[in-house]
């Protein structure tokens, strides 16, 4: 009896012990995350501060001017989005989510004919478990693409480069972990209030082009209304090459709303949106996904 007791109160204090380092790591990892995000949107708001005392000059741009760029994904102009993506209800009992916040810098480099638009991703991936437990937290793979494109104006302007993916990613479900190369294109047409176009890459990657097939098409379509605001539909559609036929495609359909606004001279973007999974490469997959993003413009 005395050493049952002994062994359940070993076990308890065993418990005990994972419990407390279960936390402590979540905690770490959490402050960690919170603190270098904390740290980006400080350095951009201080950036606001220092533009909104500088003196003299008129409005680089109208609100309806910048709401334009902001929806051209080669458009010269230094920008900062963060895009947040949430899929919900994922599982056979529908009571997961997962979600991924995308930094995005773009920092375009300007020649006598031509722009080159470097386009960052860098997820921060909370991935559901659906054995049970706490999610799966960390980085995912990152791609970088280098859009070549004409820098004369006209109402219909493309880009295309290379896109590469780097092997970021801190777990095996967050990411593949290999490195990817491919080719990208960007076509987007401005006419009057509308801005719409797509962007499209295919990703293979290295070891034997064989790990992941993938490729990314998005739609866009913008209606610029009064006051800066605007109406948008930019849904990712994803497409995994290695899956059975019917089964290599995820269509979200939806749209959102967007506005313009400034921070001293600095402009924000800001919109969100709700997509419903039309199809699906999982049964099991989460029907309804959100996205909300706020992007820092630094126009020329």
């Amino acid at each position: 009896m005395a050493n049952s007791k002994i062994q359940h109160n070993k076990l308890l204090g065993l418990y005990r012990t994972q419990v407390i380092t279960l936390i402590n790591s979540a905690f770490l990892y959490f402050c960690t995350m919170k603190k270098i995000i904390f740290n980006l949107f400080a350095i951009l708001f201080i950036a606001a501060t220092i533009q909104a005392q500088e003196s003299g000059g008129p409005e680089i741009a109208t609100e309806t001017e910048l709401a334009k760029q902001a929806q051209n994904p080669i458009a010269a102009m230094i920008s900062v989005p963060f895009q947040n993506n949430t899929t919900y209800e994922i599982g056979e009992t529908h009571n997961f989510t997962q979600n991924i916040l995308n930094f995005q810098p773009v920092w375009p480099l300007s020649f006598e004919k031509f722009n080159v638009i470097t386009r960052a991703i860098i997820p921060i991936v909370s991935q559901p478990n659906l054995a049970g437990g706490e999610n799966d937290n960390g980085l995912g793979d990152m791609n970088l693409t280098a859009f070549f494109s004409p820098n004369k104006p006209s109402a219909v302007t493309w880009g295309i480069g290379p896109v590469l993916q780097f092997p970021t990613a801190t777990a095996s479900n967050l990411g593949s972990q290999k490195f990817g190369i491919g080719p990208s294109l960007v076509v987007i047409a401005t006419q009057d209030k509308w801005v719409y176009g797509f962007l499209i890459n295919n990703i293979w990657t290295l070891d034997d082009l064989r790990t992941e097939k993938k490729m990314i098409l998005q739609p866009i379509v913008n209606y610029n209304l009064e006051k800066a605001w605007y109406l948008v539909s930019a849904p990712i559609w994803q497409a995994n090459w290695n899956m059975s036929d019917g089964n290599q495609w995820l269509m979200p359909l939806g749209g959102g709303i967007g506005k313009i606004f400034r921070i001293g001279k600095m402009p924000i973007n800001i919109n969100a949106h709700m997509y419903y999974n039309a199809k699906m490469q999982d049964p099991n997959w989460g029907r309804w996904q959100s996205r909300f993003q706020i992007q820092f413009m630094f126009p020329k």
